[in-house]
């Protein structure tokens, strides 16, 4: 804790004790003729290290440094706290302007959930809106026909940006009470989906899809990649030596680096779509899938076609509806399958990209070696599926002129 003197010319804050400043410029003198602005360094109760303007008196420097230093001793942490009067429109305009906020996958979303919660609370003082203002919030939204889920959701995305506030000095502490003592309308685990998709299912879905579609979803159903990884998959990310799909970072939900074998489906596939060498094309682009030449960088992807492919196939369609199945079923479904294949769990979660769990973590290195292995049985245990299917299909199955549901 102590007192900084801000240099006039480079705007360096320093110790106050110093009598001039590495860019040149002479501090005494510049204190002298009231050019030096003052700064109260102090740490509050908890380790978070704060700095204010205190103007360009020395004395009134002083006098605040004592003021804070009274206030931790006697733990009146909210007092040594700016004062926060910023509604939430305020907030919202700064926090969606934020580089690494515009970055997100999920802005679209993010700045929907804010627009609605802004619709009730968006003029109001945030210091001014308590824990019954906000469960008032979630009954409103509940009698409109929201979904749990999508409440929690909005009240969970600016519970976000109020701590991002509070972390950058916006805001006080009490901001965050009310949200923190808000429960959730939807209990963990109650909004699982368990449905998966049959290898039955599969070869139908197949079976009436178009192309693009058809080998987006031979792909989703031999690796367990999530439909937006698919939808994205980019040539320089296919290892074709090491017979890999190699994910980036910024590539992934989980935003670690995965790594996932091919099998013989998916190679047949990405040699399918493998563009051809010495052809000028300008409007070439590196994803592997697209639709009329041009990638599938819509948030809402294939979900229309697959829909359609749904329907075709006498599939039920839709996340809310009984037994309905949605592009992210295939993710589970392959987990599944892994499990009946007999593939272990350390392989399965690190095919996947889940987290390993425990000291798992730190002991367990699974090898590219061990996750081609891990895939291979997973594929024998699917090829035996699909020949046992088209091995008892029966005439009549056929009789509409298909002769084999395979691919």
């Amino acid at each position: 804790m102590g007192i900084l003197a801000e240099c006039p010319i480079c705007r360096k804050k320093q110790s106050n004790k110093n009598k001039s400043c590495p860019c040149g410029e002479d501090l005494a003198k510049a204190k002298r003729s009231k050019r030096v602005r003052y700064w109260i360094d102090f740490y509050i109760p908890g380790g978070k290290q704060r700095r204010e303007s205190v103007g360009y008196s020395i004395e009134e420097a002083r006098a605040a440094m004592g003021k804070r230093l009274s206030q931790k001793k006697e733990g009146r942490i909210f007092d040594m706290l700016p004062e926060a009067d910023m509604t939430f429109n305020e907030v919202t305009k700064w926090y969606l302007s934020l580089t690494k906020v515009m970055q997100l996958k999920s802005w679209n979303r993010v700045e929907i959930a804010l627009k609605r919660f802004n619709e009730v609370f968006g003029d109001k003082i945030i210091n001014d809106v308590k824990n019954i203002d906000l469960e008032d919030y979630q009954s409103k939204r509940e009698s409109q026909g929201i979904s749990p889920r999508t409440i929690d959701m909005e009240l969970s995305i600016t519970q976000t940006m109020i701590t991002k506030a509070f972390d950058n000095d916006l805001l006080d502490g009490k901001a965050l009470k009310s949200f923190r003592r808000t429960d959730h309308k939807l209990k963990k685990g109650t909004n699982a989906r368990d449905r998966t998709v049959s290898v039955v299912e599969y070869l139908e879905l197949l079976k009436n899809s178009p192309d693009y579609i058809r080998d987006m979803l031979i792909i989703a159903y031999n690796t367990g990649m999530r439909p937006g990884e698919i939808k994205l998959l980019k040539w320089p990310y296919i290892d074709w030596k090491a017979g890999f799909i190699r994910l980036p970072e910024g590539a992934t939900k989980e935003k670690k680096q995965k790594n996932i074998p091919i099998n013989w489906h998916v190679l047949d596939v990405l040699n399918r779509n493998k563009p051809a060498l010495n052809v000028v094309d300008e409007n070439y682009h590196d994803y592997v899938f697209s639709y009329h030449g041009k990638p599938i960088l819509s948030p809402f992807g294939i979900i229309k076609a697959f829909k359609t492919v749904c329907k075709k196939s006498k599939i039920i369609f839709g996340k809310k509806v009984e037994s309905g199945i949605i592009l992210h079923d295939f993710r589970r479904s392959v987990k599944t399958n892994m499990v009946a294949a007999r593939v272990d769990k350390v392989y399965r979660d690190t095919i996947l990209g889940h987290s390993l769990q425990g000291m798992d973590v730190h002991y367990i290195k699974p090898t590219e070696a061990d996750l081609k292995k891990a895939m291979d049985d997973y594929t024998q245990w699917l090829d035996k599926e699909i020949q046992f299917i088209d091995q008892t299909l029966t005439k009549k199955d056929l009789s509409d002129g298909d002769t084999c549901l395979t691919y």
